[in-house]
């Protein structure tokens, strides 16, 4: 028995082969229909006998009230179904930019993704973001081409724009019969055939057709430059297109999964999710395009004790490790821990280790999830995707594992909060209830943090945006049944030095014992955007003993998190810790985390420091008639605008970075000049210097 077949022994009580699952997600922008489009597939694969509908509040797939009133999907939500004696486990995830965090850490688990795109909007701002997470975790996409019912439908427009703004390689399978309103089924490329999905109201009747000759034309039109796209980047098929031959579909359909597991291409389908068309031929390609859990066959990560890479396998019969991505409040249950199984099997009761902390855990109850609906498992395998409940010590982005064979799999990284404001409880009763709500959400969400402001005692929450927040502030009414009071919103900024300086730094203090000297001589420098604080220690011939420099880098850390100008964090800056000196007898820790603290305030005070501001990339989409008022408004914002263009209907879009303080109460702003017709999104893009006079009332109020 070779190797591969020792790892792939299955075990006995698994149901479905390890290959023939399928860990996908759902992504897209904000109401391009990932959720509709999940509700279909799970009534065609034969999970609900009911059609939920967003529209109504009765999609499964967004459970939470707040999901339900709004329309919009906040959290991401798990579930399982079958196709063709296929597995597939769905996770999907949000569109609006406020919950990006729920996309990162859904992409993290997953093998495969379907990027959903409206046929109008096409490549939206949000899409572009969840493009680039799926290419950070190495997750190979299948577009589709969703709302075809639509007017203004514009299929070919979508795969050129997946060219040009996302940069990939779209190789259309499957093409549109008619547009719009008469959008009645698809061309099967590679199975040179027509489908109609004209049967009952629920779209489940399919009908098979021979091509018509346009439509043969047009197949062949796309199967030709399918072959041209797999020649690029397949040896095989390379081989036959030089020898001047036509590959057959049976080596075309391989080849192409070859090349979309590799992300060399992208199969595009097309589909209208809502009138129920073509979502059964999505979930075919699904199956034949995206990776099983055997096709990420490495599963790399390091040895905790020594920091050393690893190399485990997918399979049952390899030695256990998961990674939990997601912890929510289960009101029945208590917390619940998402997790995805990479090797080995996970039973009840079975004790497990978390390498972060060194401490060991213990596996509770495990349950399928369904939306918010569980399903006990005594066992879960290799390529799962469960909750389990008991944990303790754990939180996102950890890893559990065997106690005498330890891994830790590579986490995820969350951005930073960009928006904070205060509050506290309406009544002094309602304290620890607070506190209490707001710890639970904290756990469940990495973007969502708290603190204390030391000055005025007042609890701040930050988070990714105004609705982000708004959610919380819900929740904590909904769920722990208690009511805050809230500040204004503040913005998130942060300081930066423009030039180097250099600080002579002296702590002494004397008592009636011993005393507290440290002497620290640093260069401050600034950096590039995004290095962060780099501190180097240039000390030599020992004038600060070894074991005082990582308490001096500690106190410069401190110092910089704190800020200098108005107390906020110092971000992209060099430190360069050049000498110092030591008394023999009243030296300390201590002493140098302090000297070290006060010479990188005395240093920087002495680089010009300004303030940064997040600036937010907005594309806002309006009708003609408004577009003046809309554009004169964003520039009242202190917004520049980097784009127009002049789209279909009388509707233009527009591109502008706008700084975020500028931005609360800007959806009811463009309600109000549109009346009510514009929309827009928008998304983290960079910090920018803060003007003079805006930063000389913002360190004022501080």
């Amino acid at each position: 028995m070779s190797e591969q077949e020792k790892v792939f022994k299955e075990s006995p009580n698994r149901k479905t082969p390890l290959r023939d699952y399928r860990n996908i997600g759902i992504m897209a922008h904000i109401d391009a229909g990932k959720t509709t489009l999940s509700e279909r597939i799970l009534f065609y694969c034969g999970v609900n006998y009911k059609l939920g509908e967003v529209h109504e509040g009765t999609a499964t797939m967004d459970w939470m009230e707040q999901e339900r009133e709004r329309g919009i999907t906040i959290t991401s939500a798990a579930t399982t179904c079958f196709w063709k004696n296929h597995r597939i486990n769905i996770i999907d995830t949000p569109g609006h930019v406020d919950f990006t965090a729920e996309v990162e850490r859904s992409l993290r688990v997953l093998d495969g993704a379907v990027a959903v795109f409206c046929s109008v909007g096409k490549v939206q701002p949000q899409t572009e973001t969840v493009w680039r997470q799926a290419q950070k975790y190495h997750v190979p996409v299948i577009a589709l081409v969703n709302k075809m019912d639509r007017t203004g439908a514009d299929y070919w427009g979508v795969v050129d724009e997946i060219r040009s703004k996302l940069g990939a390689t779209p190789v259309p399978v499957m093409l549109p019969i008619g547009r719009e309103s008469g959008f009645v089924g698809v061309i099967d490329v590679l199975g040179n055939k027509a489908v109609y999905f004209d049967g009952d109201e629920n779209g489940s009747v399919m009908r098979e057709e021979e091509l018509t000759p346009e439509q043969a034309e047009e197949r062949q039109k796309s199967l030709d430059y399918l072959i041209e796209c797999l020649a690029e980047v397949d040896d095989e098929i390379m081989e036959i297109y030089l020898a001047d031959e036509k590959p057959t579909v049976e080596q075309l359909r391989p080849a192409l999964r070859r090349a979309t597991l590799k992300a060399k291409v992208v199969p595009v389908c097309c589909a209208s999710a809502f009138k129920k068309r073509g979502v059964q031929c999505l979930l075919d390609a699904v199956v034949d395009y995206l990776p099983s859990p055997v096709d990420t066959w490495d599963i790399n990560g390091t040895d905790p004790a020594t920091g050393n890479p690893i190399t485990r396998h997918a399979g049952d019969m390899q030695p256990f490790s998961a990674l939990i991505f997601k912890i929510m409040t289960d009101p029945f249950v208590g917390k619940l821990y998402y997790f995805r199984v990479y090797s080995g099997i996970a039973s009840q009761g079975m004790s497990v280790l978390n390498p972060r902390t060194g401490k060991r855990e213990r596996l509770g109850r495990l349950l399928q999830m369904h939306a918010n609906q569980r399903v006990e498992q005594q066992e879960v395998f290799s390529g799962d995707i469960a909750a389990a409940v008991g944990l303790k010590n754990v939180t996102t982005g950890d890893t559990i594992c065997l106690e005498d064979q330890p891994i830790v799999l590579e986490t995820m990284a969350f951005p930073e909060p960009v928006i904070s404001i205060a509050v506290e409880p309406k009544s002094s009763g309602d304290r620890d209830k607070l506190t209490k709500g707001l710890i639970a959400l904290s756990d469940e969400d990495p973007t969502f943090r708290i603190k204390s402001d030391e000055e005025t005692g007042q609890t701040i929450i930050s988070g990714m945006g105004e609705l982000h927040l708004e959610i919380i502030l819900d929740r904590l009414v909904r769920e722990f049944k208690v009511e805050a009071n809230t500040g204004a919103p503040q913005v998130a900024y942060r300081e930066a030095i423009t030039k180097p300086a250099e600080a002579n730094t002296k702590f002494v203090r004397q008592t009636g014992g011993h005393g507290q000297y440290g002497h620290v001589i640093i260069n401050i420098m600034p950096g590039a955007p995004g290095s962060g604080v780099v501190v180097e220690n240039k000390v030599v011939g020992g004038n600060i003993p070894k074991e005082y420099i990582k308490p001096v880098e500690n106190g410069l850390r401190e110092a910089a998190a704190s800020g200098v100008l108005a107390g906020y964090p110092l971000i992209d800056f060099k430190v360069e810790i050049i000498d110092g000196s030591y008394h023999p007898v009243d030296s300390s820790e201590m002493a140098f985390k302090v000297a070290a603290s006060m010479a990188l305030k005395e240093a920087a005070k002495k680089a010009d420091i300004v303030l940064l501001e997040p600036i937010m990339k907005v594309e806002l989409v309006s009708p003609d008639e408004n577009m003046g008022d809309l554009i004169g408004d964003i520039t009242s914002r202190r917004g520049s605008i980097v784009e127009i263009n002049a789209g279909e209907n009388s509707f233009t879009r527009v591109n502008a970075n706008i700084p975020l303080s500028e931005l609360f109460g800007y959806a009811t702003a463009i309600r109000s000049l549109s009346r009510g017709r514009a929309s827009y999104s928008m998304e983290p893009l960079h910090f920018e210097r803060v003007p003079k006079q805006i930063q000389d009332k913002i360190v004022e109020k501080k």
